[in-house]
């Protein structure tokens, strides 16, 4: 049963990520406006879509306690998710020991930086002001995922050799997920059920800024109106 909640959830998220950057494909962008300064080229717009992505470019010319806050959240992040492999990848190359100890540490920043977002949502009346509740719960939520995963690295830990085999498993047969034999099994559940929550909500949520980035007008147009007419798409008809 969980096997196929599992497969169930990973389908929503991957059919209503790929609708939603449809969708923002197919918007019209009827006016030239890229915020400024802006690249004139299409290899700058390339290199700025690049800053925003990995480094978060404007956000740091805007807000730099948010900045901290979401690199160190991001950063560590994605370190942890290529900690992961392991899970999914038999026999691992020796240079992966190196990404285990990383990757402890990575979570500790990611857990680090959502609390910080957390905390600035609540201690700035500024920020508090333009919260929604959806906002605080998508933190919660990530804070859940990082506080469950350390802790099954450092307080309660699960059966790994079996939660490794179900996960590898997984990718090629239906194997059943282990049952909770021990603490660290149920907390392990419960660190899947949060990630299958936030897979759930993910493609209907703020969190599409991950793919929406790329079609923003004022990020991925070139400033050449001088050069180039823009015209409206629905004008050409």
């Amino acid at each position: 049963m969980l096997t196929f909640l599992a497969y169930f959830v990973l389908g929503i998220f991957f059919v209503g990520f790929v609708r939603r950057i449809w969708i923002y494909a197919r918007v019209p962008a009827p006016l030239k406006i890229p915020t400024t300064p802006a690249p004139t080229t299409r290899f700058g717009v390339f290199c700025r879509l690049l800053g925003e992505v990995t480094l978060f470019s404007s956000l740091f010319k805007s807000d730099k306690l948010a900045w901290a806050g979401g690199i160190a959240f991001h950063a560590g992040m994605l370190v942890v998710l290529i900690r992961h492999v392991r899970y999914f990848c038999d026999p691992l190359p020796a240079w992966f020991a190196y990404i285990e100890i990383l990757g402890i540490l990575a979570g500790l920043v990611m857990a680090g930086g959502v609390a910080f977002l957390f905390l600035r949502r609540l201690v700035f009346e500024r920020v508090r002001y333009i919260s929604s509740k959806a906002d605080y719960l998508f933190l919660i939520l990530m804070l859940a995922i990082a506080g469950s995963g350390l802790m099954m690295d450092f307080v309660l830990r699960p059966n790994i050799v079996a939660i490794k085999a179900s996960m590898n498993g997984l990718l090629t047969s239906l194997h059943a997920l282990p049952p909770a034999n021990s603490p660290g099994d149920v907390v392990f559940l419960l660190h899947l059920a949060f990630v299958g929550i936030l897979l759930v909500i993910f493609p209907f949520s703020k969190l599409m800024h991950a793919g929406g980035i790329f079609f923003s007008p004022t990020r991925n147009q070139v400033d050449n109106p001088r050069e180039q007419k823009h015209v409206n798409p629905w004008a050409e008809q």
